[in-house]
């Protein structure tokens, strides 16, 4: 385990001064994805894997000043990136493994993740940690401003069914890890998949 958070911090930490300068047409895209968990005025909402908290200014706008905001990642120089950029005013900013939340269980309305699924050291496990901590009937948002098949092309690479984003491969990890299938997106300008935290 410490060897995948090694991996997964490394490979973001040098990423992080740059990494929204690398994408900054996404902000539509993030809007609109945010748009989709269809969040409340009032709600409590995690931004799992967060990043430079490029989604909390439309979480915040989605909820209201009433709602709980929350932004967690596993690597420091992100959230130093998400402050310098002032997205800590949309939300609070945890260091924390979205395997191993500090909150108490049903506590948020929805989880929003952008890019995290590829990054899961342990996919089943951790989205089963993610439930845990959503309310019944609670939402989850798994998201990408772009699709697999524009991904892997980014990436030179062919687009495949082992890819844990396939949805014949998401869909039951989804369901053994407490969430039922809403829908699932996956077009060239983006990948969402909405699931329900199952009652």
């Amino acid at each position: 385990m410490a060897d995948d958070h090694t991996h997964v911090q490394d490979f973001f930490s040098v990423r992080a001064a740059d990494w929204d300068s690398r994408f900054p047409d996404d902000g539509p895209a993030y809007a609109a994805a945010v748009g989709a968990l269809r969040l409340r005025p009032g709600d409590a909402v995690l931004d799992a894997g967060c990043g430079t908290g490029r989604a909390l200014p439309h979480l915040r706008t989605a909820v209201g000043p009433g709602g709980t905001v929350l932004g967690a990642d596993l690597t420091p120089a992100m959230l130093n990136a998400a402050a310098r950029a002032g997205r800590g005013a949309s939300g609070a900013l945890l260091l924390a493994d979205v395997a191993q939340l500090p909150l108490r269980a049903g506590t948020l309305d929805a989880v929003f993740a952008a890019g995290l699924i590829s990054h899961l050291a342990r996919p089943e496990r951790d989205l089963r940690e993610l439930a845990r901590v959503v309310r019944p009937g609670g939402r989850l948002s798994l998201f990408h401003p772009i699709g697999r098949a524009a991904l892997a092309a980014r990436h030179g690479r062919d687009i495949s069914d082992d890819d844990l984003r396939a949805e014949p491969r998401l869909v039951p990890l989804l369901a053994r890890a407490g969430w039922d299938l809403d829908s699932y997106t996956d077009k060239d300008d983006r990948f969402l998949v909405l699931a329900v935290r199952a009652r």
